[in-house]
């Protein structure tokens, strides 16, 4: 009694309808053919073939001999126009086919354009961009559409065509927005709408709204992924869309409301919602009637209910998945929404400001303002501890080298969902100013952050919803590769914020209930170790979503050894 799906078949619906205009108005009609040009003496030579085949000679003689004295007769002169108002209608015909292109690609130019025009939303506008783009492929996505109509395909095209997104780009975009959506609570109305409610304001003055191919998109991503939860609500608004645009298709669309409803009746299908699918399978019948696997469909959810009519039967509620399966989940999203206020904690004396030099000569003239931001764990901000200029040069040097972000994994290195960004080690070789850098973190901090006491600096740019989710930066297995270097355990973590963000981002510090916004060209430390060596479980930290802006950092881990007398050991669990 279970309907059965497979996969929709509308992508390729309601295409090319200029494009077939064009090819049915090549062939000229109503003029004279050149096979039907002859002389009249080939005329007379053709009589004596038959009766039939000498009138056609004659016709054709009679024709040829017409066509040089048209202008001897008004009547003739009216007649010969008949030919041209037939031409002049296939001519109107091919003309109102490259106005419908023009539009079509004039439509997709400025949409395109309005998203490289307005940074200030640059998250959700990459991520409407990939969706836009739908991962090119040879048989779909906006651009190879959009660039079909264009008459010398091969003029650019080919050139950046591998550069464009490719499929995983569309459905981490699809993964990034729904990662958005849950963790920031965000309605999918208003993220559609591009407003992103009780999170970002004051709101940016331009909203970049997601078409109902967009929401589609994301909705069919978490529906092959069996996450009925997500794909509804995204589906929903597709749906919803589509209703209020119906039967205005667009070159670009991949999709259309039928595709919608069959993909959203499936999904209430699997979630237990046997009513809703039969009442939108019957909704898609209205414009396909002849769709055989629907009419099946409806058959099946139309006998279930009659099935359980007797039965009390409770509507199933949607679990959101827990992908990762995190403990500290609500905690984690909860300090990802505050944005870091903590307005109690400046009630302890001992969190306080004050310039800090350390006692080193090289800050003497220059301190350096610092904010104690919590004790335990002792988690210290370092306000413009780097210039602007410092900050591009940075980034500028570490871009060229960014590569997807890894994790220790037992004893290898690997990509995960769970940290989406891209990251760059930059040796103090690169240019002067990171030896600069070097000291300036040395004389702050007391330690040795000099290879092999310290690693070479880590640039990490996030992308679209980029994320870290709850992790230590000190290794708990004795098999990590950190130990590779052996030099000991990350006793130290020295983080610098290379720019701002509008709106996310933050670093969340589970255990200690606090989480720290970006502040830009400030620097963040902690203790990951104990003075004992061992690992303080309070450092258990993430990186939250990025929801607005475009966020950098550089990480200076600062190792065990070399630190001996720097910092010294302690018996003390309390130390």
């Amino acid at each position: 009694g279970r309907a059965t799906h497979s996969g929709p078949d509308g992508a390729g619906r309601g295409r090319g309808r200029a494009g077939r205009e064009l090819r049915a108005a090549e062939p000229v009609a109503g003029g004279t053919s050149e096979g039907t040009r002859a002389s009249a003496g080939d005329g007379l030579r053709g009589a004596a073939g038959g009766a039939a085949g000498g009138a056609g000679a004659r016709a054709a003689a009679a024709g040829a001999a017409g066509r040089g004295d048209t202008f001897s007769a008004l009547t003739s002169v009216a007649r010969a126009l008949a030919p041209e108002r037939r031409l002049l209608g296939l001519l109107r015909r091919y003309l109102r086919g490259e106005e419908a292109r023009l539009r079509d690609l004039t439509r997709f130019y400025d949409k395109v354009l309005s998203l490289h025009e307005d940074s200030a939303t640059l998250c959700l506008t990459l991520c409407l961009h990939l969706l836009s783009s739908n991962a090119y492929s040879p048989t779909g996505g906006m651009w190879y559409i959009a660039w079909r109509r264009v008459r010398t395909p091969e003029d650019g095209f080919e050139e950046v065509e591998q550069d464009l997104p490719a499929f995983e780009d569309l459905e981490g975009a699809a993964r990034a927005l729904m990662r958005l959506q849950d963790v920031y609570v965000l309605d999918v109305k208003g993220l559609a709408r591009g407003v992103f409610q009780r999170v970002l304001a004051p709101r940016p003055s331009r909203l970049f709204s997601l078409t109902a191919d967009d929401c589609f998109q994301v909705g069919k991503v978490a529906y092959d992924m069996g996450d009925y939860y997500h794909a509804i609500p995204w589906l929903e608004e597709a749906v919803s869309l589509f209703r209020g645009s119906y039967g205005e298709w667009n070159t670009e669309d991949e999709a259309s409301l039928e595709d919608a409803l069959d993909h959203l009746a499936f999904a209430y299908f699997q979630a237990g919602n046997v009513s809703f699918a039969l009442s939108l399978s019957r909704e898609f019948l209205l414009y396909s009637p002849d769709h055989k696997r629907m009419a099946r469909n409806v058959l099946k959810y139309e006998k279930l209910l009659a099935e359980s009519a007797n039965q009390a039967v409770a509507e199933a509620v949607i679990q959101r998945p827990n992908v990762p399966h995190l403990q500290t989940r609500d905690t984690y999203e909860g300090l990802c929404q505050t944005l870091g206020s903590q307005p109690t904690h400046y009630q302890i004396p001992s969190l306080h400001c004050a310039y800090e030099t350390n006692a080193s000569p090289y800050l003497l003239l220059q301190p350096v303002r610092k904010e104690v931001i919590h004790l335990e764990p002792y988690v210290a901000l370092y306000h413009d501890f780097v210039s602007d200029v410092e900050a591009q040069k940075i980034r500028g040097l570490a871009e060229p080298w960014l590569q997807r972000s890894v994790v220790a994994s037992g004893e290898k290195q690997l990509p995960v969902e769970y940290r989406i960004s891209k990251s760059a080690w930059l040796k103090d070789t690169v240019d002067p100013m990171l030896v600069t850098l070097d000291h300036r973190i040395a004389a702050l901090t007391g330690l040795d952050v000099q290879p092999p006491y310290a690693e070479y600096l880590q640039v990490v740019n996030y992308g679209i919803g980029g994320h870290y989710e709850p992790h230590f930066d000190h290794a708990t297995s004795p098999t990590s590769p950190l130990y590779r270097m052996k030099s000991g355990n990350r006793v130290a973590t020295f983080m610098i914020y290379l720019s701002s963000v509008e709106a996310g981002g933050a670093t969340a510090f589970i255990y200690a209930n606090f989480s720290m916004p970006v502040v830009k060209n400030a620097a963040l430390f902690w203790w990951n170790l104990h003075k004992s060596g061992e690992g303080d479980g309070d450092t258990l930290h993430a990186g939250c979503p990025v929801l607005v802006g475009d966020k950098w950092v550089a990480n200076k881990w600062i190792h065990e050894y070399g630190q001996e007398f720097r910092r010294r050991c302690s018996s003390s669990p309390e130390d």
